[in-house]
């Protein structure tokens, strides 16, 4: 998948290589950095360590994105939830660099396309209130808030879902 806009291209894969993990565990340091939060209860540490983990294939995937040059200017993660019908989205990220050219856009686009590959009912995830590009680039997929799904220490945390039967 490719696109252009305003003089930027990018294109997006699954990450499978040494090379691409290592460019996603930047990506995904990067995101926390942004965050500003402590991330322990969810295990980072342990989560980046053990790459791809919980994102492996068949049940997920982690997604790539790079620019002309290519150069890693974004990321989602893709892992299934306890129900085997559901899974969750995270850990999307765009770099400054990547931000403006639809790039968050359509990395949620793919991701919820795979995991309809994948035969995942409903996607569900997570997002701080305070980030209102990413609520409104949500809702504005089709996704719904909807009551928490974890127990979580941070507050502000809004929860969402997509029936991916309906798209």
């Amino acid at each position: 998948m490719s696109t252009n806009r305003e003089k930027s291209s990018f294109s997006i894969q699954p990450a499978t290589t040494a090379e691409d993990l290592l460019e996603i565990t930047d990506l995904f340091t990067a995101y926390a950095e942004s965050l500003n939060i402590d991330l322990s209860f969810q295990d980072f540490t342990t989560e980046l360590s053990n790459l791809p983990g919980k994102y492996s294939p068949p049940n997920g995937v982690l997604l790539l994105a790079r620019n002309d040059n290519g150069r890693a200017i974004g990321c989602v993660g893709l892992r299934p939830l306890d129900d085997e019908e559901v899974c969750e989205m995270k850990r999307l990220y765009v770099t400054p660099e990547g931000r403006g050219t639809g790039l968050g856009k359509a990395l949620v686009k793919e991701v919820i396309q795979k995991a309809k590959a994948m035969g995942y009912q409903v996607m569900r995830l997570d997002t701080l209130a305070s980030m209102e590009a990413a609520k409104a680039l949500y809702m504005g997929l089709g996704f719904v808030e909807r009551k928490a799904y974890y127990d979580t220490p941070i507050e502000g945390t809004v929860f969402f879902e997509l029936d991916l039967k309906a798209i």
